[in-house]
Protein backbone atom coordinates (compact mmCIF):
# COMPACT_ATOMS: atom_id res chain seq x y z
CA UNK A 1 0.00 0.00 0.00
CA UNK A 2 1.25 3.38 -0.88
CA UNK A 3 0.23 6.61 0.38
CA UNK A 4 -0.33 9.76 -1.84
CA UNK A 5 -0.27 13.03 -0.68
CA UNK A 6 -3.66 14.91 -2.21
CA UNK A 7 -4.19 18.62 -1.91
CA UNK A 8 -7.60 20.58 -1.35
CA UNK A 9 -8.04 24.04 -1.75
CA UNK A 10 -10.90 25.88 -1.99
CA UNK A 11 -12.16 27.77 -4.55
CA UNK A 12 -14.94 30.52 -5.46
CA UNK A 13 -17.96 27.50 -6.06
CA UNK A 14 -16.17 24.67 -3.82
CA UNK A 15 -13.70 22.60 -3.23
CA UNK A 16 -10.68 21.12 -5.51
CA UNK A 17 -8.26 18.38 -5.38
CA UNK A 18 -5.00 16.96 -7.10
CA UNK A 19 -2.62 14.13 -6.37
CA UNK A 20 0.23 15.61 -7.29
CA UNK A 21 2.15 12.17 -8.26
CA UNK A 22 -0.47 11.23 -10.13
CA UNK A 23 -0.74 12.96 -12.88
CA UNK A 24 -4.19 14.07 -14.46
CA UNK A 25 -5.52 13.18 -10.66
CA UNK A 26 -7.70 15.61 -10.61
CA UNK A 27 -11.08 15.86 -8.86
CA UNK A 28 -14.04 18.88 -7.57
CA UNK A 29 -17.16 19.07 -5.54
CA UNK A 30 -19.35 21.64 -3.97
CA UNK A 31 -17.97 20.73 -0.64
CA UNK A 32 -14.53 19.33 1.73
CA UNK A 33 -16.85 15.98 2.09
CA UNK A 34 -17.95 15.63 -1.63
CA UNK A 35 -14.51 16.57 -2.95
CA UNK A 36 -12.59 14.26 -0.32
CA UNK A 37 -14.73 11.38 -1.99
CA UNK A 38 -14.72 12.47 -5.62
CA UNK A 39 -10.51 12.57 -4.91
CA UNK A 40 -10.72 9.04 -3.77
CA UNK A 41 -12.69 7.64 -6.86
CA UNK A 42 -10.42 9.71 -9.03
CA UNK A 43 -6.62 8.11 -7.27
CA UNK A 44 -8.57 4.86 -7.30
CA UNK A 45 -9.51 4.85 -11.50
CA UNK A 46 -6.08 6.16 -11.92
CA UNK A 47 -4.18 3.54 -10.35
CA UNK A 48 -6.07 1.12 -11.99
CA UNK A 49 -6.16 2.55 -15.60
CA UNK A 50 -2.10 2.64 -14.35
CA UNK A 51 -2.23 -1.29 -14.11
CA UNK A 52 -4.03 -2.22 -16.32
CA UNK A 53 -1.87 -0.12 -19.44
CA UNK A 54 1.11 -1.93 -17.33
CA UNK A 55 2.08 1.73 -16.45
CA UNK A 56 4.26 1.98 -13.42
CA UNK A 57 2.74 3.33 -10.69
CA UNK A 58 5.07 6.26 -9.37
CA UNK A 59 6.76 6.01 -6.06
CA UNK A 60 5.30 8.86 -3.72
CA UNK A 61 7.75 11.61 -3.63
CA UNK A 62 5.51 14.50 -2.23
CA UNK A 63 5.36 15.45 1.02
CA UNK A 64 3.72 18.37 3.39
CA UNK A 65 4.34 20.41 5.92
CA UNK A 66 2.39 22.76 8.31
CA UNK A 67 4.66 25.44 9.49
CA UNK A 68 3.85 28.19 11.86
CA UNK A 69 5.17 31.96 10.53
CA UNK A 70 4.88 34.94 13.22
CA UNK A 71 4.17 38.39 10.83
Amino acid sequence: MQKFLIILEQTKTGYSAYAPDLAGCVATGRNKAETEKNIYEAKKLNLEGMKAEGIKIPAPKTESEKMVFAY
